[in-house]
């Protein structure tokens, strides 16, 4: 055997579990973007009465754009910081497959943690921009 060979055998479990991981990372971060933008979606076809009054009586987009905005961030950030604790209380469990990386790695936590932030801002956008667009005349004649 070459000694190309002897290494692909020797790394392969290795490979396989990291390419699992990347593959189950993936398919989690779609289903947050999913779940938050179905949630903020949801908050918005909610609440679009409320939101069309606040809009007849002199709210700016600005202003529904921060009401749909800070309920995104209030949900992200509740669940980075559930997330980061299970994770923290998890790390015994993938020390063994980490590489040159401690499990409690401070740089790694606030880097998934702001990416996770940024992706559920990006999903929350969209309905909030929905929101800034909703007809106070349509919503009131709503009920």
């Amino acid at each position: 055997m070459s000694m190309d060979q002897v290494m692909f055998q020797s790394t392969f479990i290795s490979r396989f579990y990291l390419r699992l991981m990347e593959v189950f990372a993936a398919m989690a971060l779609l289903l947050a973007v999913v779940g938050i933008y179905g949630v903020m979606s949801y908050f918005v076809r909610e609440r679009t009465h409320e939101i069309g009054v606040r809009v007849a009586l002199g709210a700016r987009p600005v202003d529904v754009l921060g009401l749909v905005a800070r309920l995104g961030i209030k949900l992200t950030l509740s669940g980075v910081v559930a997330g980061a604790a299970l994770a923290l209380g998890l790390t015994r469990f993938i020390a063994s497959i980490l590489y040159e990386v401690k499990p409690t790695d401070p740089l790694t936590y606030v880097a998934v943690g702001t990416g996770l932030i940024a992706v559920a801002l990006l999903a929350c956008y969209i309905p909030a921009r929905r929101a800034t667009k909703v007809d106070p005349m349509v919503s009131l004649r709503y009920e």
